[in-house]
């Protein structure tokens, strides 16, 4: 487990430690499996909780959010913290929210068991039957747009890595799949497949199906 210093806002830590906290800290993300975004009740949740936070999906790690110092918080704190969590972190719905004391210790059993349950949706290994039947219904249920006259045709899905699960999808003209779409897929696989508390990564690749034979067979 990483501790590190945290991230302050500006003006009330030297600057030269503060940016060596700053990398110290970005570094810890890369090399950690789970990441626990710890926030101050009593703060709120500042700019820089949010480009943090941004810093950590654009990384892939599974997280959990925890919300300190919440029995030390006035109620009307505690309504806006809870709006500024949708507001301003919305982006991070994956993950599971905690209202805890660190210095009581209340509330943090429950965070450390969504830290596990991150950990194993972060290397859970998806079959590609299943990944393939998904795949299918996703597009049953929400065709991707048309791009022009043509409509990108998606055959079928495998993983392609863990921490986050890598789903990649094969078919034709899928170079024009919209952002959009993608994201609703991966929404769609986190949801069939129960990956609460991490990220899912989907990329699109044109070409022969390796898995034909071995798919029919099963």
């Amino acid at each position: 487990m990483i501790d590190t210093a945290g991230v302050r806002r500006r003006g009330k830590v030297n600057e030269t430690v503060e940016k060596f906290s700053v990398i110290k800290t970005l570094q810890a993300i890369e090399d950690s499996n789970v990441v626990i975004l710890l926030l101050d009740a009593q703060d709120g949740i500042t700019e820089q909780d949010a480009h943090l936070a941004g810093h950590i999906l654009e990384a892939g790690r599974a997280l959990v959010v925890g919300v300190n110092k919440w029995d030390a918080a006035e109620a009307e704190r505690r309504a806006e913290v809870k709006r500024d969590l949708d507001r301003k972190l919305g982006f991070l719905a994956f993950a599971r929210q905690h209202y805890i004391s660190a210095r009581d210790g209340r509330g943090v059993d429950a965070l450390m068991r969504s830290v596990d349950e991150a950990y194993a949706a972060a290397m859970a290994r998806l079959p590609t039957p299943r990944l393939t039947r998904t795949l299918q219904l996703a597009v049953e249920r929400q065709q991707p747009p048309r791009a022009g006259t043509v409509r990108p045709k998606m055959r079928y899905a495998h993983q392609g890595g863990v921490n986050p699960p890598l789903v990649i999808v094969h078919g034709s003209a899928l170079g024009r799949v919209p952002d959009s779409y993608r994201r609703y897929l991966e929404r769609f696989f986190a949801e069939v497949f129960q990956l609460r508390g991490t990220p899912l990564r989907i990329q699109f690749k044109t070409g022969v199906n390796p898995y034909a034979d071995s798919t029919a067979r099963r």
